[in-house]
């Protein structure tokens, strides 16, 4: 059963005509033995090759009609037939495929033409009740592309099923763009993410929501984020969506603002206490006759007072508002850590279960500031960061092994910029605006600290019991079963990435290089829209006249592209964790092979070739071109898309997708099987697997 029809076929006609020879064979025996005379032999044995080669002959010539006017013609009608009953193929069947088949091909011609009549009725009547939903859907995409906030939605074991063109500008800074179906700790800093989803899940409450301070994985931005739960199935971990702002952008217009007030009450104050002093120097009533004097020294009185006034409530009102949040001290101490990790010191950690009302963000700056400058004094490069409860706030301490930081080194940090081309405002007025100071001390034999204490902390208290509340909208999180194994893995499970280059000839070990590539991205049984790559190549190399009459790419076009090694590794993380597919893909790969050395990278991802793909469904007697291909397939190659990388691989693509459900549907369900039936094909192209 694992044997093709055409060769079930030819075994058949082997075996008829092995039966007739050894049929022949017998009969000319006991032919010869009855009659008994020797003289004969040798016309018996002419005789007998004489019919032994008719047989063959005509055993051959009916199999070759055969095979040409039967098994061939079912295997491609059956072709088509799969082709029309797994993809949105459409079309009437030829019936001059199986001319010779009586009505078998008007019968498979009607009921294709009758599975059409019916996929449309039901594709109208689906259409008709899913019209709403689509207005919702679309809806909620354009309100959540317009929120000024990042927005994720995250599987329950971290992987993207959502995000926002503002989520892209949040963790894409200095790293790959974010991409569905990829680790959300490929962007952001896990410590704080699964803590605070953990503690979400312990609540039980749907409606709860965790506020926590995370960094992106390179250290460069802290955010303040908002997690809550998404519902979930069968018992399955549940996702989450998570709100994302940028409190470094934030804390800049924040301080910007604070200079500016900063310097209004500065430049106000100085002169009236000048007017004062002045006023205070001159006799009452002797250097301004009548009632002039009297109204300068009220004014000058009102004015003083409507400043020192302004600035005791300005002074007051630095703690309020939203730059005094409540952080959680773990979230505060990991995104410390990740600002000196950045820098090469090393710190080890450990916070009480604390909530501090503090701006994040410059705590963070304010320490990281300090222990950048102790490590460029050659004071220390190792730190111990702790944060406990200390009656009804928390001290922060910096510990560290060696010298003592003086008193007067300390004052002249604190009078630096606490974010260098972020924030002019002092290190010093981090501790004005939290109400406190910061001092050092002895911390143990041979060790110093420095002490921070934050006026107001609490402890973390379990919530409440959760009420049970209606719930408005239910969205359908993205979760699927994930295997260990590519092999067993299902084939809608796979996400794949789809590439094709194009290159300045075909002998990649005679010097030719790649002067195009381009791949996109299939999660979930559909191609992702904005997740492409594409780019233009320097080969380093002329390209001939004869390629660029081909793809349409000259010298000139890509004399200021990146070189090849830079854009292999931003392919290679492109298709982290995917499968490759490719038309012809040996020839592609090789390409790409041949740069791991100098790389330190290897491109061993799961492959498949949509070449094979095509033996395996139409069978290895058609033909195997991409046009060839999208024309069975009904797909349409614009002609100023043909040969460039980017528009077949789109193409490519888009017949993967056609040919998927058609593998599913020949019995081929997970990656090990398709491979299995593929390498029966290998004389076409060899594996890459």
């Amino acid at each position: 059963m694992r044997l093709s029809l055409r060769l079930r076929i030819f075994l058949l006609f082997a075996g008829l005509a092995a039966a007739a020879l050894v049929a022949l064979m017998v009969g000319l025996g006991l032919g010869y033995r009855r009659l008994g005379s020797p003289e004969t032999f040798d016309a018996f044995v002419q005789g007998g090759v004489v019919a032994a080669f008719v047989i063959l002959g005509v055993v051959a010539w009916v199999w070759y009609l055969f095979d040409l006017n039967v098994a061939k013609p079912i295997d491609s009608l059956a072709g088509a037939l799969r082709v029309r009953a797994h993809s949105d193929v459409s079309g009437a069947i030829d019936p001059t495929i199986a001319a010779y088949l009586g009505d078998l091909a008007p019968a498979a011609k009607a009921a294709a033409m009758t599975l059409q009549e019916t996929r449309n009725a039901l594709a109208e009547a689906v259409a008709r009740e899913t019209t709403r939903l689509t207005v919702e859907k679309a809806r909620l995409e354009a309100l959540l592309s317009d929120v000024d906030a990042g927005v994720v939605l995250c599987s329950g074991d971290h992987t993207l099923a959502f995000y926002n063109g503002q989520a892209v500008d949040l963790m894409g800074a200095g790293a790959a763009a974010p991409g569905l179906d990829r680790r959300l700790f490929d962007y952001l800093r896990d410590g704080p993410i699964r803590l605070a989803h953990e503690r979400l899940i312990a609540t039980g409450d749907p409606e709860a929501a965790s506020d926590l301070l995370c960094a992106t994985l390179n250290g460069s931005r802290v955010l303040s984020a908002r997690m809550r739960l998404m519902a979930a199935d069968n018992g399955a971990v549940p996702g989450y969506v998570l709100t994302l702002r940028d409190v470094t952008a934030d804390h800049a217009l924040h301080a910007r603002r604070e200079a500016l007030l900063a310097e209004v009450f500065d430049r106000v104050r100085r002169p009236a206490a000048n007017l004062t002093t002045l006023m205070a120097a001159i006799p009452e009533g002797a250097a301004a006759p009548g009632k002039l004097d009297l109204a300068l020294r009220e004014e000058v009185a009102t004015l003083t007072a409507a400043v020192t006034d302004l600035s005791r409530r300005h002074d007051e009102g630095r703690g309020d508002g939203w730059a005094l949040a409540m952080a959680r001290a773990s979230d505060l101490l990991d995104g410390l850590r990740a600002r000196m990790e950045r820098e090469g010191l090393r710190a080890d950690t450990r916070a009480d279960a604390l909530l501090l009302r503090c701006n994040g963000f410059e705590v963070i700056a304010l320490l990281a500031g300090l222990t950048g400058a102790m490590a460029g004094e050659g004071l220390a490069r190792a730190f111990r960061l702790t944060i406990e409860e200390d009656g009804t706030g928390a001290l922060i301490r910096l510990i560290w092994t060696g010298a003592a930081l003086p008193m007067a080194q300390l004052e002249r940090w604190l009078d630096a910029p606490l974010e260098p081309g972020i924030s002019a405002l002092p290190r010093r007025a981090v501790l004005a605006r939290h109400a406190t100071e910061i001092w050092p001390e002895a911390a143990g034999p041979g060790e110093n600290s420095l002490c921070l204490p934050i006026p107001q902390a609490r402890r973390v208290v379990r919530r409440p019991e959760p009420i049970a509340r209606p719930v408005v909208y239910d969205f359908d999180l993205l979760s699927k079963a994930r295997s260990a194994k590519v092999q067993d893995t299902r084939l809608p499970d796979l996400t794949y990435v789809v590439f094709d280059t194009e290159t300045t000839g075909l002998l990649p070990g005679q010097g030719d290089e790649i002067v195009q590539i381009a791949a996109v991205r299939i999660v979930n049984g559909r191609r992702v829209e904005g997740e492409v790559f594409n780019t233009l190549v320097n080969p380093r190399r002329p390209i001939p006249l004869s390629s660029t009459e081909v793809h349409g790419i000259t010298e000139a076009m890509v004399q200021d592209a990146p070189f090849v090694e830079e854009v292999a590794a931003l392919f290679h993380k492109f298709a982290e964790g995917a499968v490759l597919v490719a038309h012809n893909a040996p020839f592609d790969m090789e390409f790409l092979r041949r740069l791991e050395p100098g790389l330190g990278l290897r491109f061993d991802n799961p492959a498949l070739d949509t070449v094979l793909l095509s033996a395996v469904i139409f069978g290895q007697h058609e033909v195997h071109s991409l046009d060839a291909l999208t024309h069975r397939l009904g797909i349409t190659i614009p002609e100023e898309a043909r040969h460039t990388a980017i528009g077949d691989t789109i193409a490519t693509a888009d017949a993967f997708l056609k040919l998927l459900p058609m593998l599913q549907g020949k019995g081929f369900a997970t990656f090990g099987a398709v491979l299995s039936e593929v390498r029966r094909h290998g004389r076409l192209l060899k594996d890459l697997n």
